[in-house]
């Protein structure tokens, strides 16, 4: 007996994707395929020809930043050289840290360890100032835990048991490389996984962190400084900048901060350099021996699922991708983004926002002022399309020396990266500075900016081609426009004004309205079954706006076609959303990513709009079917 077909009334993302599911296979170094990782593994494919071509002198390029990304990549390629040096190269830095006897000890040496990218108690780091986005200010937040969020350390939490025993296996054979004892090594990890247990009990968690308008808590330098001590915060400001030291942090995780004491103190101090001596050792790992970059990258792998790394050729060529993303994207953008596409893709861009405007002045919980406010945020709103006009001047910075070691290059480039990043605190922000290179296949929304970017590399079947219909585009990389200008008025983005300061531009009524709506979202979503667990619809709930104003505001224009076809745009629409993915990155995703699972995220939105239901005559007697009271369309 054959199978019977899935029904696109019961199940839209089943009935578009599921052959190709059932025979799509994921690479052995990749945790997904499909939708998004399959475009990103088409880019990756052709980049790493071009590297290769570069690296063996077979093909040339005028942007002078490339040619540092290409000898960092033939570092990265030198085997024999890592195999040689196997351990060697990272251990002046941990011979620095085991020297720390006091935190007097620390304070001397927090500013080069800041710059040098080693851990302290707490993180800190220069960015835009939410209150004045023309300025930028220091931040200071807790450090990094070993799980992926603070509810997996959770008594009954055995994922979170299970990946803390990989994690510690993995460490212990990467000590045994160490020039400790054996009883050092024992000490050491031991005490790494009681400080971070200590750090896990105060920092945010995930669902806390996004709501990240919450992040704005300035506090006066000494106050934090009471807080933090016997950690010598002003100190580390006043080596910094000297006489012109902030008087002001914003403390991201005021939590973290004020509770610093639970942490950190003299009594505690080994645990800390001892967390610090491990976090260290295991992150540098990357740029070592094949045998200890194998072996250091474990955990990450046990927590995605991934049955092993990518080849040779492919890490060189993300590490370096990465180092240099913006100058590699503009390479990209420049050799591989056609001036038609980009043309025609902003084109649709000015359509959704004007579309959007009009669907704010029909808009029935808005009052007038509220509404032409909103009207204003996306007149002013900007469009990164493709890829940077020019490269940054910090990128030309990212220089080091051919004699280096891959683990003292990078090292050099991050302390470039680092320094120029808090140099930023007193210059005014650079609203040209792109978020994502041109070769990422993702977009982003950035409330600091009112800004979108659409990297090249999205720009590609099936979510946007010159030869797909324009109804499939606009259920592919249209209702992905729509998604990120609606960032602008989800729960988070609607704090922030045109101007991207966070400034309440909202009456109060209109607000309560639309935190009523946000609830309803965030019900929508909750409690839904995928892969043995439910999804968050508090967590996602941002995410779930945004998809609901992207397929609405997409809807709006296919109203206007003569050639409407909103089967094609329906059916795009779950294409872009498809994806097959290990098991473990399923629930890795599930407990902490703000996005809902693609599969949902395919099948919900459309639901909420009577174009679906006459598309495909869907009625109450199928599994697609919302009855109208419970559809919701905030945007």
């Amino acid at each position: 007996m054959s199978e019977e077909k899935v029904r696109i009334q019961d199940d839209l993302y089943e009935a578009v994707n599921g052959e190709w599911l059932k025979t799509a296979v994921i690479p052995d170094d990749k945790a997904t395929t499909g939708g998004f990782s399959t475009l990103a593994e088409n880019v990756e494919k052709i980049m790493m020809e071009d590297f290769k071509a570069f690296a063996e002198g077979k093909k040339e390029t005028d942007i002078k930043e490339m040619h540092y990304a290409i000898s960092l990549y033939k570092k990265i390629l030198d085997t024999e050289r890592r195999d040689r040096e196997g351990i060697a190269p990272v251990l002046p830095v941990l011979e620095k840290i085991k020297a720390l006897e006091t935190v007097e000890d620390l304070n001397k040496v927090a500013k080069d360890f800041l710059l040098e990218g080693l851990e302290l108690p707490i993180s800190m780091g220069v960015t835009e100032d939410m209150e004045d986005a023309t300025k930028h200010v220091f931040i200071a937040y807790g450090p990094d835990i070993i799980l992926p969020d603070t509810t997996y350390y959770a008594e009954d939490n055995e994922s979170g048991k299970k990946l803390l025993e990989a994690y510690a296996d993995m460490a212990a054979k990467i000590l045994k490389y160490a020039p400790l004892t054996e009883e050092e090594q024992k000490k050491f990890l031991d005490d790494t996984l009681a400080y971070d247990a200590l750090i896990a009990a105060k920092v945010k968690s995930q669902l806390e962190w996004s709501e990240y308008y919450k992040n704005n808590n300035p506090m006066d330098v000494e106050e934090v400084a009471k807080h933090v001590a016997p950690f010598d915060i002003k100190k580390v400001l006043s080596d910094l900048y000297g006489d012109k030291a902030p008087t002001i942090v914003v403390v991201y995780d005021p939590k973290a901060i004020k509770e610093m004491n639970g942490y950190f103190s003299e009594e505690n101090f080994k645990l800390y350099t001892h967390w610090l001596y491990v976090r260290t050792l295991l992150n540098a790992t990357t740029c070592l021996s094949v045998e200890l970059k194998s072996l250091g990258t474990t955990y990450s792998r046990t927590l995605r699922g991934v049955a092993s790394d990518p080849v040779l050729e492919k890490e060189a060529y993300q590490v370096a991708s990465a180092m240099y993303k913006e100058p590699v994207g503009v390479y990209y953008g420049r050799t591989y983004f056609g001036e038609d596409a980009k043309k025609d893709v902003v084109d649709m861009v000015h359509k959704i926002i004007d579309t959007y405007k009009i669907r704010m002045k029909k808009n029935t919980f808005l009052a007038e002022q509220t509404k032409e406010k909103a009207i204003k945020k996306l007149s002013t709103m900007e469009v990164k399309m493709g890829y940077p006009d020019e490269i940054k001047e910090i990128w030309s910075k990212l220089v080091f020396d051919e004699e280096d070691s891959y683990f003292d290059a990078v090292c050099k480039i991050s302390k470039i990266r680092m320094q120029d990043q808090l140099e930023e605190l007193y210059k005014p922000v650079d609203r040209t500075r792109w978020l994502m290179p041109g070769h990422m296949v993702n977009a982003c929304y950035n409330p600091n900016c009112n800004d979108i970017t659409f990297p090249a590399a999205i720009l590609q079947k099936p979510f946007y081609s010159l030869t797909q219909s324009l109804s499939e585009n606009l259920g592919g990389i249209g209702a992905v426009i729509g998604h990120e200008i609606s960032h602008a008025f989800d729960n988070n983005g609607a704090k922030f004004d045109e101007n991207g300061n966070l400034n309440n531009w909202w009456l109060e009524e209109d607000f309560k309205a639309f935190e009523d709506l946000t609830k309803d979202m965030i019900k929508q979503f909750d409690g839904l079954e995928f892969h043995g667990g439910k999804v968050s619809g508090e967590l996602t709930v941002s995410e779930n706006i945004a998809d609901n104003g992207g397929v609405g505001v997409t809807l709006e224009i296919m109203s206007t076609l003569d050639n409407a076809d909103y089967q094609s745009y329906f059916k795009n629409w779950a294409r872009i959303w498809c994806m097959k993915a290990k098991e473990e990155y399923i629930q890795l995703l599930l407990a902490n990513d703000v996005h809902s699972p693609t599969a949902i995220r395919a099948n919900i939105p459309p639901r909420n709009f009577k174009e679906w239901y006459e598309a495909f005559n869907v009625t109450e007697k199928d599994k697609m079917y919302i009855a109208p009271e419970n559809r919701i369309s905030i945007w």
